[in-house]
């Protein structure tokens, strides 16, 4: 099939207003094509050409060869040269001629070439055949001079290989058209062409016939090309129009020049000179620029590749095991596990532990004991805690035993280190390799324990959240294969339970522990029962801490210990009620309580009860005033129980509620009030509600009609504000009301009391004068007559005559007061 050529050259002398004109178009090429064509093949020079170039001059310039995409998918392949201008003139000597071939949409060029391979085609005229356009465009079998020398160019141009081909690759990608170019500066535009036969090798065919391009322009920023060349001088417009620049003709890049691994091994494959290695990795299974398949073809060849390479090749062969033979098998293991390589990295040692697990089994242990070895050397000194480990029968046979007798010492060194601090993570892979290179551990196994037991809740803590903790599979893990290790860890887990029950059970509830055997673990099992007891039993906390009991399998008169553990997991952040802690006081024995300190749970409880609220009758009522007694009674058994134990404000504390007992229920020690604020005074910082119990027990009693006078002097003389002012609002209830209302013996005590001390102090005078006024006279003033009379009577008997005629005289006044209102509202009326 003819393919039809177009001649364009630059306008002639006198042809104003244009840039150039069509000299030649062959047959099919219409208008339309022509005018998109046009601007492809304009040419503009560089600044400062001669006006008359020598040969030599002439022959620098730079030419422009492109590869162009057209509207309607036809191609468009071309290339503009300076030439000399023969026209003579006033005007510049140099035009430019521009000789393209027009490819119809699915029409490759002659032998199927790329379109970069006819750069340099000796039959690219610089001039308009005259007559009938010759025949199309033809290429010389064999590689053509584009081809010859780029591995050379490639190796003089390494410090930019990576990052060119990286961006080459990406746009050779279907993406929408109209995106910005790749910019390559060269001084050259050869060197350009040369980047572009790089890329045709090195991509994919469907890849490299996407990449357009064209070799040298002015103008990058309004090129379509997916490509394009610039010389130096216009670098700086290219940058300033946001487009991806790579100077080549530079200083070289001093930082790597890319992360694409794709890249980076393709950089490695042309440096070593090997470019067929290419056309081999895409024989290989994977996508078109995954760097596996190319680094694990690279490094069969022997060519040395970077961390982030070797770990692609390894993941890739990992998750191909089937697809390389026995022979690149053993290259790419050799290659993997050279002693020569030191920059190995996290990533690639992971990759190279799933390579392991894949080929183990598939291949011959002579073969992948050099990866198991490096795999555990790097467990070992390289404290890599995520690696898969290989299986135990990995290291049969001498490779085993020398790889054991390197790294034993070291692994029994670090193990027995007590001075420094050892992550969970390692030390469970330091115990998992000691047991695969067969390292008799067995001596510091004890302190190993001892150490990672608190380490895990330590570290789990640290974690936050709810998920498994990272080193949790590999714990598991360490469990299964070694029963020594899960006893002895279980049962230090089991022993400091106790200690912390709380922090225990939420790692369990992370952390599925094996501790289903024979062990007895009454710790770990009641930290493994309490999640399913609380959401089975809900607020119930005497029920789930009966159930979480039952889990231990022991009682607590056996195992004190289980005391603290059940005790700790279900009033982990808060003390017992009242009720609960008689119930725990009840459940065992005050020795059983002492061995297992839950006793101070049990002070806990007690002086904290909240405060009795007074009834309407005038004693305490209701769930608060229930609770006062129990804990009252709770404070008495707990003095009798833990008398060495219990000291300081804790002490006084019970003591006080043993008083508040005695004031509601018996007969105490003389001296009451002095009492109070004493043991007050030894109870600081005493809980608020404490001291409102024993104030309010105290006034009670004082309050009483058969209280003991000397209890009541002490009481007013004693000056106690916070006393006085207690007694006051006990003194202002609706019990003591009612009591003055309807008891006349009682209103008659009060009135001695309160009239009895005028000069008891600053507090007592003003408070006592209240009450009379504001208390008994209301109280008095709703008597009948024979109760005031009453009043009086009882009065003088137990004062005297002088107290009995202050009655009079206060209850007159009152009476008086009455009566004047009354004639004072009459006089008003009328």
């Amino acid at each position: 099939m003819s393919l039809a050529q177009v001649h364009y050259t630059s306008a002639a002398p006198g042809d104003e207003g244009t840039a150039g004109r069509f000299t030649a178009v062959g047959p099919g090429v219409s208008g339309a094509l022509l005018a998109e064509i046009e601007p492809l093949l304009r040419h503009e020079l560089p600044d400062g050409v001669a006006d008359r170039p020598s040969d030599g001059e002439l022959r620098s310039l730079p030419q422009s060869f492109t590869y162009a995409a057209l509207s309607d998918g036809s191609r468009l392949v071309s290339r503009s040269a300076p030439v000399r201008d023969t026209a003579g003139g006033a005007g510049p000597g140099v035009r430019f001629h521009a000789h393209a071939v027009h490819l119809p949409p699915g029409v490759p060029l002659p032998g199927d070439r790329l379109p970069v391979e006819a750069w340099r085609s000796p039959h690219w005229v610089a001039v308009t055949p005259g007559g009938a356009i010759p025949d199309p465009l033809t290429l010389p079998p064999g590689p053509t001079a584009v081809s010859e020398g780029l591995d050379d160019f490639a190796v003089s141009r390494g410090p930019w290989l990576a990052a060119v081909l990286a961006d080459l690759r990406r746009a050779s990608e279907p993406t929408e058209p109209g995106g910005r170019p790749v910019v390559l500066v060269e001084r050259q535009c050869a060197d350009v062409a040369r980047w572009l036969g790089l890329a045709s090798v090195t991509l994919p065919r469907e890849s490299a016939e996407r990449l357009t391009f064209t070799t040298y322009t002015r103008r990058p920023g309004s090129s379509a090309a997916r490509v394009v060349g610039v010389l130096p001088e216009d670098a700086e417009a290219a940058r300033a129009a946001g487009l991806r620049v790579h100077v080549c003709a530079g200083q070289p890049p001093s930082a790597r020049g890319t992360d694409d691994a794709w890249a980076a091994t393709a950089a490695r494959v042309w440096r070593s000179r090997s470019p067929e290695l290419f056309r081999e990795a895409r024989d290989l299974p994977g996508e078109p620029f995954a760097a596996g398949p190319l680094a694990v073809t690279a490094l069969c060849a022997g060519i040395a590749l970077g961390p982030d390479e070797r770990a692609a090749a390894a993941g890739w062969a990992a998750d191909r095991p089937y697809a390389l033979d026995a022979k690149r098998t053993g290259q790419l293991v050799e290659a993997l596990t050279s002693p020569g390589i030191d920059d190995r990295t996290g990533p690639e040692f992971d990759a190279a532990g799933r390579l392991f697990g894949a080929l183990e089994g598939r291949c011959p242990a002579a073969v992948t004991a050099p990866l198991a070895a490096m795999l555990v050397t790097e467990a070992v000194r390289g404290g890599n805690g995520s690696l898969e480990l290989p299986r135990r029968d990995a290291f049969v046979g001498p490779e085993g035993a020398a790889v054991a007798e390197r790294l034993a010492p070291e692994i029994l060194t670090e193990l027995s280190d007590t001075a420094g601090t050892r992550s969970v993570a390692r030390t469970v892979q330091l115990l998992r390799v000691a047991r695969l290179l067969g390292v008799d551990g067995t001596d510091a196994l004890p302190e190993v324990v001892d150490r990672l037991a608190p380490a895990l809740l330590t570290e789990a803590a640290a974690e936050g959240g709810t998920d498994t903790p990272d080193f949790a599979p590999a714990l598991l893990e360490l469990l299964d294969e070694q029963f020594e290790v899960r006893t002895a860890l279980l049962g230090a887990l089991d022993r400091i339970a106790p200690q912390d029950p709380g922090a225990v059970a939420r790692f369990l509830e992370r952390v599925a522990l094996p501790f289903t055997g024979t062990q007895a673990l009454p710790h770990l099992r009641m930290c493994a029962e309490v999640p399913g007891a609380m959401a089975t039993l809900g607020g119930d906390r005497a029920a789930v801490w009966h159930r979480v009991l039952r889990a231990a399998g022991l009682s607590p008169f056996a195992e004190p210990l289980v005391l603290r553990t059940a005790v700790g997991l279900v009033w982990e952040d808060r003390a017992p009620t009242v009720e609960e802690a008689r119930l725990l006081l009840d459940a065992a024995t005050s020795d059983s309580h002492r061995v297992a300190g839950t006793w101070a749970r049990l002070v806990d409880a007690a002086l904290g009860a909240p405060a009795a609220a007074p009834s309407a009758t005038g004693t305490p009522a209701g769930p608060s005033a229930a609770s006062t007694d129990e804990a009252a009674a709770l404070a008495h058994d707990l003095l009798r129980g833990f008398p060495g134990e219990i000291g300081g404000r804790e002490r006084a504390g019970l003591l006080l509620l043993d008083l508040v007992r005695e004031l509601r229920t018996g007969a105490p020690e003389p001296g009451w009030a002095e009492t109070v604020r004493t043991l007050c005074a030894q109870a600081e910082p005493v809980e608020p509600a404490l001291r409102e119990r024993a104030h309010a027990a105290l006034v009670e009693r004082l309050l009483a009609p058969d209280r003991p006078g000397a209890e009541l002097y002490d009481f007013v003389h004693g000056d106690d504000t916070e006393l006085i002012a207690a007694y006051d609002r006990t003194a202002r209830t609706e019990t003591v009301r009612t009591r003055l209302r309807t008891q006349p013996a009682y209103a008659a005590d009060c009135f001695t009391v309160w009239t009895a001390h005028p000069h008891a102090g600053k507090t007592w005078p003003p408070v006592a004068a209240a009450l009379l006024d504001e208390v008994l006279r209301p109280a008095v003033r709703a008597m009948s007559a024979e109760d005031v009379a009453e009043v009086e009577a009882t009065v003088g008997r137990t004062g005297s005559s002088g107290r009995a005629e202050a009655f009079r005289t206060w209850n007159r006044s009152s009476t008086l007061g009455r009566l004047g209102r009354r004639i004072a509202g009459r006089v008003r009326r009328g």
